[in-house]
């Protein structure tokens, strides 16, 4: 029933509803990416917890969103309840074994998990201008704020740097408009503006340092486990725009930073994107084109995505053609669009004889679902209607106090805990408008002091009296031009972005 290539999913079924055969998904095929989909109430949340056991006890380590709270019954021992047990016996899992699994629990505002952080620089202009749903305009500035930063070498780390930034930009306006195209303080104010309310909303816990090292969500435990991140969502999910520009950004990382390994026997990371749906909602196609660029070349690094929405119609077809591996809960056919859905889901699966599918996908039961999953030389199997396995670690939500134990005794504990805050744009900026403003001071009173001791009626001779000659600087210009030139360093040119606009970390 199980062995150390594949994941026993569950049991398909004959069209008198007898045992037919056991489903499997095959980790060598993995990395090809999958679909979990289905209405609300119908098992989405079991299939992803069956997978991520698979997965993890053949030492692939996994990244998932917990948005109710269920997900971290991962954490537990199972139970043998009846209803349980009733499924393992349809399904002919026999032995039935509870396992508990390693599990490390993340949370962006660091209350029900180890604090998850990125720093500005990392989001890079894109995600950024998708978080702040930003206008064309508006994001044209930003981009010009990137490129200037990394060419002056002010690195961005949290938000009061890119505030910083911005407010220097607004006061340069002029200059960098000429270099870069127009720059206008009421494009500039309205950046600033929404920034504040996405500090309101909780994002400054999240850009900031100590950054999250890739390595530690591809943890793997000394009997050969591999460790399930769990990202506690249900806060963040009333804020669906950092949701999911966060697990993007996540998911570019993972891209830049891990080499290409070609097809392999098993994965090196699964990643699971709950409520996928949020990822595309409203995002401008340049976002969309390169999702699916990320998505198409991902696999090559030994990634696997898999997306969890309701409907498949949330997933663009770029996309959807990328998934091979794909669990179809019930779905309901009430309005047009949800039988537009029902057609589009059937239509993605290798037909079936035994059965209509467009028809199957409406009468399944909680707990049931189509599969099809890719067979030998990655053609997708024949779809087959299944009972999903029961999952062997609990079912259901951990305690606060659970919880909190599993945090203290994680393999990251205390190394994200502490805000390290360095010196950064904030900091040299503000350094750099005090010594232009001391300068200014000093070329005044020196100013003040030859007015004292002048002899009369000389500036009247030397016409300089009350002016000053147009290619002349006073001593504030010359040092803040100074700034600018010396601020720019062989590190602030060196920067290189990735495919999503985020910093590649490391070169």
């Amino acid at each position: 029933m199980v062995d150390d290539t594949s994941i026993f999913i569950g049991a398909s079924r004959k069209p008198d509803d007898s045992y037919q055969r056991a489903e499997q998904l095959l980790l060598r095929y993995g990395n090809r990416h999958g679909l979990i989909t289905g209405a609300t109430g119908t098992g989405k949340t079991v299939s992803l917890q069956v997978l991520a056991e698979g997965f993890s006890n053949a030492g692939v380590p996994v990244f998932c969103a917990d948005i109710k709270g269920d997900l971290s019954g991962i954490a537990m021992m199972g139970e043998g309840k009846d209803f349980l047990v009733k499924r393992a016996e349809q399904v002919k899992l026999d032995p039935y074994r509870f396992q508990e699994f390693p599990v490390i629990f993340w949370d962006l505002f660091g209350e029900q998990g180890h604090p998850i952080r990125a720093t500005v620089s990392e989001m890079g202009p894109l995600l950024l201008s998708r978080l702040m749903s930003l206008t064309e305009a508006q994001e044209g500035v930003m981009n010009i704020a990137f490129r200037i930063a990394d060419e002056e070498g002010l690195l961005l780390l949290d938000l009061k740097d890119l505030q910083a930034l911005l407010a220097n930009i607004a006061e340069r306006a002029d200059e960098i408009s000429a270099r870069y195209g127009n720059v206008t303080k009421p494009s500039v104010g309205a950046i600033q503006r929404t920034l504040l309310v996405l500090e309101q909303q909780g994002a400054a816990n999240f850009f900031g340092e100590p950054a999250l090292r890739i390595a530690d969500i591809m943890r793997t435990t000394r009997d050969g486990r591999g460790a399930v991140s769990v990202l506690a969502a249900d806060k963040l999910m009333m804020n669906p725009r950092l949701y999911a520009t966060f697990l993007l950004w996540l998911m570019s990382e993972l891209f830049e930073e891990l080499p290409e390994v070609g097809d392999v026997e098993r994965p090196k990371l699964v990643f699971f994107f709950d409520e996928a749906h949020l990822l595309f909602e409203d995002a401008p196609k340049v976002l969309v084109d390169r999702v699916e660029q990320v998505v198409r070349l991902i696999r090559s690094k030994g990634v696997g995505v898999y997306f969890v929405t309701q409907n498949p119609l949330d997933i663009p077809e770029k996309v959807l053609a990328q998934l091979g591996n794909r669990v179809q809960h019930a779905l309901r056919a009430y309005t047009p669009r949800e039988q537009q859905a029902v057609r589009t889901a059937a239509d993605t699966f290798r037909p079936n004889p035994d059965f209509d599918c467009a028809t199957a996908i409406t009468q399944l039961a909680t707990g049931e679902a189509l599969v099809s999953m890719l067979e030998d030389k990655g053609v997708p199997a024949m779809v087959q209607r299944t009972l999903i396995r029961p999952p062997s670690s609990r079912l259901g939500p951990i305690s606060p106090d659970e919880r909190r134990k599993l945090i203290a005794e994680s393999p990251v504990a205390g190394q994200y805990d502490q805000m390290v805050d360095r010196e950064s744009a904030f900091e040299i900026l503000q350094k750099k408008a005090k010594e232009a403003q001391d300068a200014e001071a000093e070329a005044q009173q020196a100013d003040s002091g030859r007015s004292r001791w002048g002899i009369p009626g000389l500036d009247d001779v030397l016409g300089t009296g009350g002016r000053r000659s147009s290619n002349r600087q006073t001593v504030a210009e010359a040092a803040i031009k100074s700034v600018v030139r010396s601020v720019g360093s062989s590190v602030g040119r060196a920067i290189v972005r990735g495919i999503l606009g985020s910093l590649a970390r490391g070169r």
